[in-house]
């Protein structure tokens, strides 16, 4: 798997996705990067924003749109919750994985199951499949039952994961001890220093705000915390069919990667993802073999083999717009003939697994949020108490993060606080549904 692995990273171990393809890549100087080509637009069915924006209203002005995000909001809870309860020492990983998605799957199964007005049924399920990463390692494990490993008593275990119905993605992703003991090491120091980032960018994604001083504000709290951003975690827009929005946010800027400046507009979704490190926050490629994949869609070549050709013609059918995993495949052995000679002609963007320095810890948080009428609302992600489950002996520092914190989370526009409109009102009947 080592080799197999290496083969599509640079000498200095940056991950060259498409060779051939008119995307950004990091300069040679760069570290692997946890996403495959972050506001790429191989998306689904190559289409541009603005074509599928043509064809049908997919924000939050349109009421459906706003009820299937809260109901995949409500199923991203559910399923974290369970994988979560599940996190205890002696935990196989993948059968924690594999626990994530079925509840997933099981739970879009018993919903919008009428076809639409065309006779087409509504594509529903993972958007993300279930990864669990333990310590110094993050990003995207999400391990073949033959290369799992078992959770430890005093792991900082992350799970991630996202869902879909019809497209519209939310994704959530937490952090906890194994065990449940309450820490008050370093340990405590990234959890802490993670959520209170993500805490932070929670009330600052309002509309009209910039994204600027998010990035910022994660600075500063790491610093406090004597913790490290890690490099190439990017919050993103989420719109229909697309995971990695153009719109995004880094968590740290370097010299090879600057924020491109942005406003938050009215019924825009967003997935803020928090990853911080106690190390250097520099993830390095490592020798676990990748799993999760997406469809390049602007990437096409007939494959040679009849099993490749099987396996992409089964990808191109069941997951043409959003990452799935290997062990999705009921047949192992055609997935990975198929994932073989995909990745040689670059149909696949690669979901990697990073880690930090042995020793060393990572913690995350991810959240969506629906920039409503009424303001802007959270509707994954779990909290954490920094009193009974983590304990760190830093604080924040800065005066204007601690008002920034003190503040309510829900927020309410001034416009509603006045009046409510019709729309305000039909808006929040969808919230209700």
């Amino acid at each position: 798997p080592g080799s197999h692995h290496r083969s599509h990273f640079g000498s200095s171990g940056v991950k060259l996705i498409h060779p051939r393809c008119p995307v950004h890549l990091p300069s040679p100087k760069a570290h692997p990067t946890l996403y495959p080509s972050a506001g790429s637009k191989s998306h689904f069915a190559a289409m541009s924003d603005s074509e599928h924006e043509h064809e049908e209203v997919t924000d939050l002005s349109n009421q459906e749109v706003t009820t299937k995000y809260r109901t995949c909001g409500e199923i991203s809870q559910k399923a974290l919750q369970k994988v979560i309860e599940a996190c205890v020492p002696d935990a196989d990983l993948t059968d924690l994985c594999e626990l994530g998605d079925s509840i997933i799957n099981e739970a879009t199964g018993k919903l919008y199951n009428k076809k639409t007005k065309d006779g087409k049924k509504i594509e529903k399920g993972v958007a993300l499949p279930t990864s669990i990463t333990v310590n110094e390692f993050m990003g995207y494990h999400s391990p073949l039952k033959q290369e799992s490993q078992k959770l430890k008593a005093g792991d900082v275990c992350k799970i991630d994961l996202a869902v879909h119905i019809d497209g519209y993605i939310t994704g959530a992703a937490h952090t906890l001890v194994v065990g449940g003991e309450k820490v008050e090491d370093r340990r405590a120091d990234a959890i802490t220093a993670a959520y209170l980032c993500a805490e932070a960018a929670l009330r600052q994604v309002q509309v009209g705000n910039s994204n600027l001083p998010i990035t910022e504000t994660f600075g500063k709290i790491c610093d406090d915390f004597k913790c490290k951003p890690v490099q190439g975690v990017r919050s993103h827009q989420l719109k229909k069919h697309v995971i990695h929005g153009n719109k995004s946010i880094l968590g740290v800027e370097t010299q090879d990667e600057k924020n491109e400046e942005f406003t938050f507009e009215a019924n825009e979704v967003y997935s803020i993802d928090v990853m911080v490190s106690t190390g250097e926050g520099k993830g390095k490629e490592t020798e676990l073999r990748t799993t999760v994949f997406k469809r390049a869609l602007d990437q096409t070549y007939i494959l040679k083999t009849q099993k490749a050709r099987q396996f992409i013609s089964e990808v191109n059918k069941r997951f043409p717009s959003l990452p799935f995993s290997i062990r999705a495949f009921e047949d192992e052995q055609v997935a990975r003939i198929g994932i073989s000679e995909a990745r040689r002609h670059s149909l696949l963007e690669e979901y990697p697994v990073l880690k930090e320095k042995e020793g060393e810890f990572t913690a995350q948080f991810k959240f969506t949020v629906l920039l409503l009428p009424g303001g802007s609302k959270k509707i994954t992600g779990f909290p954490i108490d920094l009193e009974k489950d983590v304990k760190s002996s830093l604080s924040v520092s800065d005066e204007e993060i601690k008002k920034l914190l003190a503040t309510s989370a829900t927020t309410t526009s001034k416009k509603k606080a006045k009046k409510k409109t019709a729309k305000d009102d039909k808006t929040e009947e969808a919230e209700e549904k």
